[in-house]
């Protein structure tokens, strides 16, 4: 059997610089850190965090005063920000600058007296974060079928944002019906879905040419790794979820010859690695790195934590 590596893959800019944040914060202020939520979604990283002294937390009521606070890379709501100040919370924020971008979209269709329509999942930390900061009012909706029975005030004043790790076919799908039933409606384009989520999906279409079967690294609350599955599954070819090479089972792989693998944003390369070895050992004999998009976007650390830069205080 050989293996087949999805190129772009893994880590995107948004998560390095997540993780970073925490590491930063530790080595500056020593543990422990306090985490809002899941720094990203992935049990392996959130394992090593928790063994340098990250504490993730689900609530700000966890952090003691004046506890260093970092926000996740999904982003909040402008009501956790202010809770922070109120019990004098030392918070950096970690939100990926993409989400911050569609926080800003938000923020900004409200002002303009727009009703907004959010393409998400409802209950997904980056969905509530941009709830949080929308100063109007919004609908949330995720599929076809809800795009054709959403009711609406003022169709002349509506706009949408999308999640950023959605499928593009799935969020195209979508705004073209939103585009039909109101021909006023507003929004920004499909390029500002995530780079690494488009790219990461052009890989795997790529990778599902050649090959019968697909494993994608990641962990089940994952919203982009699960869109990479979906996409194996779509495409008819058997299509896995795994968070660590334990869950592989050598049943999948029978009288397979081409096996495919790629990892969600927030999967580290490590883990690719041990799935790999572990895929030798049921059978794998060559391995090939395929060509894909290269990713050089590199995000800026905050100021609270670069060596010119203030002690953390917002």
């Amino acid at each position: 059997m050989d293996a087949f590596l999805a190129n772009p893959r893994g880590f995107c800019a948004g998560v390095e610089r997540a993780i970073d944040i925490v590491n930063r914060a530790l080595e500056i202020h020593g543990a422990p850190v306090y985490v809002l939520h899941e720094i990203v979604h992935n049990r392996r990283v959130l394992d090593e965090l928790k063994a340098k002294g990250a504490v993730f937390v689900k609530s700000l009521e966890e952090v003691p005063r004046g506890g260093h606070t970092i926000f996740s890379a999904h982003g909040v709501g402008q009501d956790v920000e202010d809770q922070a100040a109120k019990q004098g919370l030392l918070a950096i924020d970690a939100t990926c600058p993409l989400v911050t971008k569609v926080h800003t979209q938000a923020i900004s269709f409200g002002h303009d007296g727009r009703e907004l329509i959010l393409i998400g999942h409802l209950g997904h930390p980056e969905v509530e974060g941009i709830l949080g900061r929308a100063s109007g009012p919004v609908q949330v909706i995720s599929t076809a079928e809800e795009a054709e029975a959403v009711e609406v005030k003022d169709s002349a004043r509506l706009a949408y944002v999308t999640q950023t790790t959605l499928s593009v076919d799935d969020t195209s799908e979508v705004i073209e019906i939103l585009q039909r039933r109101f021909p006023d409606i507003v929004g920004p384009q499909l390029k500002d879905i995530c780079y690494a989520t488009q790219n990461r999906q052009n890989a795997v279409r790529d990778l599902l040419k050649k090959v019968q079967a697909l494993i994608v690294v990641g962990s089940a609350n994952s919203s982009n790794s699960n869109r990479l599955k979906e996409m194996g599954d779509r495409s008819g070819y058997p299509s896995y979820l795994v968070d660590d090479p334990s869950q592989l089972r050598a049943d999948w792989f029978n009288g397979l010859q081409r096996v495919g693998i790629t990892a969600g944003a927030s999967a580290p390369e490590s883990l690719v690695a041990e799935i790999v070895a572990r895929l030798r050992e049921l059978g794998v004999s060559q391995v090939e790195e395929l060509e894909g998009e290269i990713e050089n976007t590199v995000f800026k650390m905050p100021a609270a934590l670069t060596k010119s830069g203030p002690n953390p205080s917002t």
